[in-house]
């Protein structure tokens, strides 16, 4: 082996190698520290507060928006490239390898190469924001961009929009953190690159907000409001000097809402809303199916050969779905049958409807399939199709009758914002962002009338949506809940009082009067010589012999102790402790580790804490 001469000695070169990477990492870290230190310096010299987070809000809003056209467009080239030469009129098996190839190649990079789990995008943010303190890996802001362009490119049945509003709450966080803000900036930080994404890759900027104040819960307060509008107008603004006028989808009216068919709307929402919930549950079902299975190695065989198949027998099942609901808004829907099985049922009806039937079933399945065997996605634009799908069988399940006319396009719209109101309990959302990112403002009304039918249809039988029923399960959602998640922020170690006046057991009731003439407290805990509480006397329960001279030499503490029903420990939550005032009714209660004094906390200092939380955490 080569060595190198090492000071006083020789060491074998590979070690050599190893200290000088120890000591550039050393000196990259001081140099890195001292930079940022400078950054934060020059940040609080030139800025005040609100000026810093308008600047930031603004950087946070060009770097999502970037992120957002070069995601889509990636997958839209690669999309093109390899579908573009296959006939319309004959089915490809290149359909059936494609997407199982883009899942292995996504599992490759995942397992190999991030080592992270980066799926689930909008849940992980909501997590992040409960748990984390709105932390976010700097590995986000560019794996889930990589991995999901892979995944969709190639053909899987999920949606973009996810993972660039996990990459747009990442660029958010970092740089948030990188300036050293604290929770409640790195937090509106994480909004605008989530709102930014959606305005970019939607050129849809109200929705950007919209989705924010809905989905992640997000104060709906003047000092969060400004911010998020800077982010999601420039992320807008970014995407139409790229993109021009040009929309993801864009709707040409034909058909003029009539009030005659509001009706029909209502229906439309009950119908979206019970297909929202089959999402939902199968979602979950699907999912839980998939963790079962605990090699990665036979969950992406499962996963990709289903998915394929999948793709095979229905083709519109192939990427995001947005050039299906293209086809159904220019009223062009029998070429759904385009490239599949069943390419000669186009001139029927009937067998049209079989066909919608069964891609609405199937979705789901190869959703999940796409993302349970490895795949990175989300389900927005799996939802956005699945809307367009149900508002198009829909219409023409009426219109064959022969009975009604109901233009297809206008209630795929429709379905669109009913199905995205059920599916992610965001109404508000499914309105804006359906108008906004289709042009289809001239039916605000039916888009109303089905979101919220759909809404209120789903909230009888689901109480969370996809995105935080997982939390839900596992105790982690708190940025719905704004008590929960301030009961979180606080410690319970820092609440404790110790000013109160200790007794031994065997001390007398004279030691007791003494004490209670030099105490402002009303109780006194009984700790032997170890530390540990034998009890503690109220003052209410002895004041009767306070006056009993007689008795000071006669009368032990330990004879008028008793010892407390309820107690807390240092390490219960303050869930916990807001739940033991609430049912013992105490003003005080004894904190105890492994049987030992610590102190007391009371009733007035908990609320006055959680009062000072809840006045830092409202941002106004």
């Amino acid at each position: 082996m080569k060595v190198l001469f090492h000071g006083h000695g020789f060491l074998p070169a590979t070690e050599n190698k190893l200290s000088m990477f120890r000591t550039f990492k050393i000196l990259w870290r001081k140099n890195s520290k001292q930079w940022i230190n400078w950054l934060v310096a020059w940040r609080i010299a030139n800025f005040s507060e609100r000026q810093f987070l308008y600047l930031l809000s603004f950087v946070v809003g060009i770097v999502s928006g970037l992120a957002a056209l070069i995601l889509k467009n990636l997958i839209h080239f690669v999309d093109e490239r390899l579908t573009q030469w296959i006939a319309v009129d004959s089915i490809s098996y290149l359909f059936l390898i494609y997407p199982f190839l883009g899942i292995v190649l996504t599992v490759f990079f995942v397992r190999f190469f991030i080592k992270d789990d980066i799926g689930h995008g909008v849940s992980k943010i909501l997590y992040a924001i409960s748990r984390q303190s709105s932390r976010i890996k700097p590995h986000n802001t560019w794996s889930s961009m990589v991995a999901s362009s892979l995944t969709i490119g190639l053909g899987g049945s999920v949606g973009a929009e996810a993972p660039i509003v996990l990459t747009g709450a990442s660029i958010g966080s970092n740089l948030a953190r990188l300036f050293r803000l604290n929770y409640k900036y790195i937090t509106l930080m994480v909004g605008c690159g989530a709102a930014g994404a959606i305005a970019g890759i939607f050129n849809a900027p109200i929705a950007g907000i919209v989705f924010t104040l809905e989905v992640l819960m997000l104060d709906l307060t003047m000092a969060f409001l400004i911010p998020l509008l800077i982010s999601s107008v420039t992320a807008a603004v970014i995407s139409y000097l790229f993109m021009g006028e040009e929309v993801l989808l864009r709707f040409m009216q034909i058909h003029p809402f009539s009030v005659d068919t509001v009706w029909f709307y209502i229906f439309l929402g009950l119908f979206t809303g019970m297909v929202g919930l089959y999402f939902t549950r199968m979602t979950m079902y699907l999912e839980k199916k998939f963790k079962t299975i605990h090699s990665w190695a036979v969950r992406l065989l499962i996963g990709g050969l289903l998915m394929g198949v999948l793709v095979f027998i229905f083709p519109p099942l192939w990427g995001e779905g947005y050039r299906e609901i293209a086809l159904i808004f220019n009223e062009k829907g029998f070429n759904l049958l385009n490239n599949s099985l069943f390419f000669s049922w186009k001139d029927s009806e009937y067998l049209i409807l079989i066909f919608l039937a069964g891609i609405l079933i199937f979705k789901v399945v190869a959703m999940v399939a796409t993302t349970g065997s490895g795949g990175i996605g989300g389900i927005f634009a799996p939802t956005l199709f699945m809307g367009a799908i149900a508002g198009y069988f829909f219409a023409l399940l009426f219109n064959i009758s022969g009975k009604f006319d109901l233009p297809g396009n206008n209630f795929a719209l429709a379905g669109m914002a009913g199905m995205m109101a059920a599916v992610m309990h965001a109404p508000l959302t499914a309105i804006f962002l359906t108008a906004e990112m289709t042009g289809g403002y001239d039916l605000f009304i039916p888009l109303i009338i089905t979101s919220t039918v759909a809404y209120v249809t789903i909230m009888r039988f689901e109480p969370h949506s996809v995105y935080t029923k997982r939390l839900a399960q596992t105790g982690d959602l708190l940025t719905h809940h704004k008590d929960k998640t301030v009961l979180r922020m606080m410690n319970v170690r820092n609440l404790i009082e110790t000013d109160f006046e200790v007794l031994p057991p065997n001390a007398t009731l004279g030691d007791l009067v003494k004490a209670i003439s030099r105490s402002h407290r009303n109780l006194y805990p009984v700790v032997d010589e170890n530390g540990i509480l034998k009890g503690m006397v109220k003052l209410s329960d002895v004041k009767n012999l306070i006056f009993e001279h007689e008795l000071y030499g006669k009368v032990k503490v330990k004879d008028l102790m008793y010892m407390p029903e309820f107690f807390i420990s240092p390490h219960d939550s303050m869930e916990i402790v807001a739940e033991k005032f609430e049912t013992c009714g105490r003003y005080n209660l004894a904190v105890i580790e492994e049987g030992k004094y610590l102190g007391f906390i009371s009733r007035a200092v908990a609320f006055s804490k959680y009062r000072k939380t809840v006045q830092d955490f409202s941002h106004e």
